[in-house]
């Protein structure tokens, strides 16, 4: 049995609720992309920039990639739990997703805030 350690929330209700939060938010911060690049004004690197100062933006931004985070990190771990069946080889797997997982979210973080 799996214990509850390994995932991210609790329990797999948890995980559940959480991937659904994780969907709506990236859901909503694509529409939103997708809405500002078609219905706004020819895109140049100032209004680009302008959108990206806000705190509103940085911060809507920052929510969706801690989203897709927990999106990808509870995915990969319930497909490779399911799939890869050999301890050391899903260990790997689950090891490098979260090791490349992270250094995204650093990543992000630093072009976001300017760190």
């Amino acid at each position: 049995m799996v214990t509850s350690i390994t995932s991210f929330g609790r329990s797999g209700l948890y995980d559940w609720m959480i991937q659904r939060v994780t969907a709506v938010v990236l859901a909503a911060y694509t529409i939103f992309m997708i809405g500002y690049l078609a219905f706004g004004a020819e895109l140049t690197y100032e209004m680009w920039n302008s959108l990206f100062e806000g705190t509103a933006m940085r911060i809507f931004t920052l929510l969706a990639l801690l989203s897709m985070a927990a999106h990808v990190w509870i995915g990969l771990w319930s497909v490779s739990t399911d799939y890869i069946k050999p301890t050391g080889l899903r260990f790997l797997f689950q090891s490098g997703s979260g090791l490349v997982t992270f250094i995204y979210v650093v990543w992000g973080i630093q072009i976001l805030w300017g760190i």
